[in-house]
């Protein structure tokens, strides 16, 4: 949430529109055995999320221009596409941090080494400084 109100405060300086998207995947070594029910439920988890957000967006920033998107895929792969011809890539941490993230990987390392725009990475406030 704190990457969300970032991002729409950016929006507002520079007069642009936002896209908050949510991307989500199934882990390779789960794809067997995900029955049909459980891809619904994984969509339908994600497209929550975006739409809850987005009602966030509406009630305090009404003057931002906002478009929904959920996106079946790897999330830092389909953020990283989905950033072509944006102006900006707006992240959050969630700071696992040290050897935890080594083990699961980052969604906002990876976007900041493959984006083809600037990415702005937005800290925990958990996290130490």
């Amino acid at each position: 949430m704190q990457a969300l109100r970032w991002a729409c405060a950016e929006a507002r300086l520079r007069g642009a529109s936002l896209e908050l998207v949510a991307a989500w995947s199934i882990p390779s070594v789960a794809m067997t055995v995900a029955s049909a029910d459980v891809v619904t439920a994984l969509e339908t988890a994600a497209r929550e999320v975006v739409e809850a957000a987005g009602q966030e967006v509406a009630a305090k920033y009404s003057d931002l221009e906002v478009r929904l998107s959920v996106l079946h895929g790897q999330p830092a792969r389909t953020l990283v596409e989905r950033a072509q011809g944006a102006d900006l890539l707006v992240v959050g941490s969630r700071g696992l941090g040290d050897f935890k993230a080594l083990l699961l990987g980052s969604v906002s390392q990876e976007c900041s080494q493959h984006s083809p725009i600037p990415v702005v990475i937005v800290r925990s406030k958990e996290e130490p400084e």
